[in-house]
């Protein structure tokens, strides 16, 4: 018995509370790096992708983190592959959906039990984010998934709540 849940992906939902996507993601991929993780992250838009391809190379005037896309090209060679698709050239162990990107696609296709963890972070403020982690929260939770919530605090730290 526990084995077997062991060995099932995590998914972790991060709600989005006092600081925004962009403070918050950047140093949830380096702390998954330094596990030595390679990490994917899907947005729902070309938009919300390209805003975080630009992100992830200013984020912080002292460092960066290494990332790329389809139109960067080896793949398999990205720490860190950013998509709107399901793709997971980079043999990643932990993915962020972002925007309202859908979980459950990724979870039963082929390679959905490859991650280690599954990350859907939303923002608190955002009406159809909220509503979208709602359902997915729901069908994860009804089809018997691995998932916990976790809520940001003021100070920006996770608080596990479920």
């Amino acid at each position: 018995e526990k084995a077997s849940s062991r060995t099932m992906t995590e998914i972790w939902f991060y709600h989005l509370m006092a600081r925004p996507r962009e403070q918050a993601l950047p140093g949830l991929i380096e702390r998954s790096l330094e596990r030595g993780w390679r990490a994917v992250v899907q947005a729902s838009t070309p938009e919300a992708l390209d805003a975080m391809d630009q992100h992830l190379w200013t984020y912080d005037p002292e460092s960066f983190l290494a990332h790329g896309s389809e139109r960067d090209g080896d793949a398999d060679m990205q720490p860190v592959w950013l998509t709107i698709g399901d793709d997971t050239p980079n043999e990643a162990k932990v993915r962020f959906f972002i925007e309202g990107a859908q979980v459950t696609p990724v979870l039963n296709s082929a390679q959905g039990q490859a991650y280690d963890r599954m990350v859907v972070m939303f923002d608190g403020n955002d009406e159809a984010q909220l509503n979208s982690a709602r359902a997915q929260w729901k069908e994860l939770k009804d089809s018997g998934a691995n998932i916990a919530y976790f809520q940001q605090t003021e100070d920006g730290r996770w608080e596990k709540r479920a």
